[in-house]
């Protein structure tokens, strides 16, 4: 049965694409415009827009299993191009906030359960995989990293347990191809807790250049992420991190019992992308 990956240019999609080739399993991806797409040769690209519910049908056909991100517009739109289709199960990259009680309200928390809502009310069989903390959040370090050996941080010991985006894209595989175990979609994390100063070390130590940490006040710190996305979105990162610093950011045995085997340490991530700090 053909699975369709929606967003395989991202970093979790690409993840899922490779996997589920590795597997023997037949694929195909969408993107935006699939000249760019820059995929294996072997992946038939269909051009695919959520926000553009009219390129869905196309994309969908002959689809019976489909991986997506969520998103906050175009979900409605998905769930019943995908029922028309007859698409048999969808497996979302939703978000670990959904499961966090502290975080009713937060803009991003509740983007992920608007998917969600509107998944459970399209009658398909879905399943969500609710990572956490993505170690691929680290990323938006680099620049500063490259340009200038800094990184800027509201409470540097704030720790979390980040994931690896294979592992993440491992959970979702799992439930694609039927083997998953009953909690793939409970709390998903890293095996262990790393605080933001160490996760700068071990990047530091991938990377081998020496990073200096310059802290944040809460202030500083929603305006430095206002540069990437809305007050409210910035508000709502400041939220999660202020509230790892007091212990409200798990880990858990999710990956472990899903995966069958320990999740990559952050430090395996780092050395994977260890080039994009240098």
């Amino acid at each position: 049965m053909t699975t369709l990956v929606i967003g395989a240019r991202g970093s979790v999609g690409r993840q899922v694409l490779d996997q589920l080739l590795a597997l023997g399993e037949p694929v195909r991806a969408s993107a935006r415009d699939p000249r760019k797409a820059d995929l294996p040769a072997e992946v038939p690209v269909v051009a695919a827009d959520l926000t553009r519910p009219r390129t869905l049908p196309a994309a969908l056909d002959g689809v019976r299993k489909v991986f997506v991100y969520a998103t906050a517009t175009g979900m409605a739109d998905f769930a019943a191009a995908a029922r028309a289709a007859g698409v048999e199960h969808v497996v979302v990259l939703s978000s670990g906030s959904v499961l966090l009680p502290y975080a009713r309200g937060n803009a991003i928390a509740e983007e992920h359960r608007a998917t969600e809502a509107a998944l459970a009310a399209s009658g398909l069989r879905w399943t969500p995989i609710r990572p956490l903390v993505l170690a691929g959040n680290a990323l938006a370090w680099s620049s500063s990293i490259r340009a200038e050996g800094v990184v800027r941080l509201l409470h540097p010991e704030a720790a979390t347990a980040p994931i690896h985006e294979r592992d993440v894209a491992a959970a979702a595989v799992a439930a694609l191809t039927g083997r998953p175990d009953a909690a793939v979609s409970d709390l998903l994390t890293g095996g262990e807790l790393v605080s933001q100063r160490r996760q700068v070390e071990l990047i530091g130590a991938a990377a081998g250049r020496r990073i200096r940490i310059e802290e944040l006040t809460e202030a500083q710190a929603r305006r430095e992420f206002e540069r990437f996305g809305s007050p409210r979105v910035a508000a709502s990162v400041v939220q999660f991190i202020v509230a790892a610093a007091r212990g409200g950011s798990p880990a858990t045995g999710t990956a472990r019992r899903v995966l069958g085997r320990p999740p990559l340490p952050f430090a395996r991530w780092a050395a994977d992308h260890a080039a994009t700090f240098t």
